[in-house]
């Protein structure tokens, strides 16, 4: 069964486009104008393997992403300020100005200036926003070209602010909870790099000077010393080197594959990044189902959204099922990754007609998981890290000094 990219239009004069799944080229158009549509374009999707260009895509969006990069805060600022602007009957050319003027932000004022500039020349203010892809996500621009289609921006922009600023908070409490462990190795290999190099030397000259006899333990530390010493360059440039491989293998579709399997298997992490990952999925499919947005066109949304391949090969597959009949909660079913509160929820919002409501409930409730863990994770890791670095350095400073205790017994 082949996959075709299709555009058409319906008998009010507006544009659909998305993919469609059948044997061949006629059942295709058939199944479309079965649903009064206009074919404007019905193309069939290249399957071939091609690892090179959507590696190079990922390598050229992170490139984007990090030149352009605008603290989320700003974005969530700005979306605000623009909807209540807009419903207070300011253009949008004055009100993005408004706004690109007050803007603190150097990078983010240089994109709202031309974003101004791009909306003045007659651009729409979703093709003005897709001009910047580094800075407005995808799901951004489609939101904003469905409140564009529908005639109700302020109401999409209002809504979009509200669900950035719950992005904003989840991620903000992800990172609390992962900054220290990461911060407190950090420091631990620091503290151990400098023994190693700087302190570690000094004492076992001064036992070499005194002829003692050093124990087993502290043998090996001082190898290790000497060998740290001596290749510290080849250490730190082959640190950078793995560090940049690794990176570049999680741009590929497997490796990205593997190393997000790894996040979510991850003993003390993975639910954290799961509940967090869910609280997006859920948030976004509800905002994009009121804004109107069909199904497969939300679905190839949340594919780019949700921020780990696991679930995004899980979105692909749903996709497929729903275009083969399925309802949307048994073709997440079908995929063995969903959990079942959150496939309850959607199939009792299908047959109540309102999904979007409970997929906005589905979402708090792994907020407050998120919430939950965060606080969890900080009360029992804190305590434990720094007895695991109090451990290791009293070790070490123990191995140090055994020769010493060793001398004053032989005076």
């Amino acid at each position: 069964m082949a996959t075709y990219t299709y555009l058409t239009k319906d008998s009010t004069g507006n544009r659909h486009e998305g993919e469609i799944r059948a044997d061949s080229l006629d059942v295709a158009s058939r199944k479309l104008m079965e649903n009064d549509q206009i074919i404007i374009s019905l193309k069939e999707v290249d399957q071939s393997f091609d690892f090179l260009g959507p590696f190079l895509d990922e390598i050229n969006l992170s490139f984007e992403r990090w030149k352009n990069r605008v603290p989320l805060s700003n974005i969530v600022f700005f979306t605000r300020q623009l909807a209540t602007m807009y419903s207070a009957g300011l253009t949008l050319e004055r009100a993005i100005q408004g706004l690109a003027n007050e803007e603190r932000h150097p990078r983010f004022k240089k994109v709202l200036n031309q974003v101004g500039a791009n909306i003045r020349k007659g651009l729409g203010l979703s093709e003005a926003f897709q001009r910047h892809p580094g800075v407005f996500s995808t799901l951004f621009v489609a939101l904003t070209k469905a409140g564009e289609i529908s005639g109700n921006l302020n109401d999409i922009l209002e809504e979009l602010a509200k669900y950035l600023e719950n992005l904003d908070d989840t991620r903000r409490k992800v990172k609390s909870a992962l900054t220290y462990p990461v911060v407190m190795v950090f420091f631990l290999m620091m503290m151990m790099l400098g023994m190693f190099v700087f302190i570690i030397p000094k004492f076992s000259n001064i036992y070499a000077e005194l002829g003692a006899e050093l124990p087993t333990a502290t043998l090996m530390l001082v190898a290790v010393s000497q060998w740290v010493t001596a290749n510290i360059g080849k250490i730190i440039f082959g640190s950078f080197i793995f560090t940049f491989f690794i990176w570049l293998i999680s741009k590929t579709q497997n490796g990205g594959l593997f190393f997000d399997k790894i996040k979510l298997k991850s003993p003390v992490f993975g639910s954290l990044i799961t509940q967090s990952i869910l609280n997006k999925f859920c948030k976004t499919f509800g905002i994009l189902l009121n804004a109107g947005v069909p199904v497969i066109e939300a679905m190839g949304l949340l594919r780019k959204v949700v921020g780990n391949r696991v679930y995004e090969e899980a979105v692909i597959q749903a996709t497929d099922f729903i275009r083969d009949g399925f309802n949307i909660s048994i073709a997440l079913r079908r995929t063995e990754v969903f959990p079942s509160i959150m496939l309850q929820l959607a199939a009792t919002g299908e047959e109540t007609g309102e999904l979007d409501s409970l997929l906005e409930h589905s979402a708090n409730f792994y907020h407050k998981q998120v919430d939950a863990l965060v606080e969890r994770m900080t009360t029992l890791i804190e305590p434990l890290l720094i007895v695991a670095v109090g451990v290791i350095i009293g070790v070490m400073v123990v191995v140090t000094y055994l020769p010493v205790f060793y001398l004053g017994a032989a005076l």
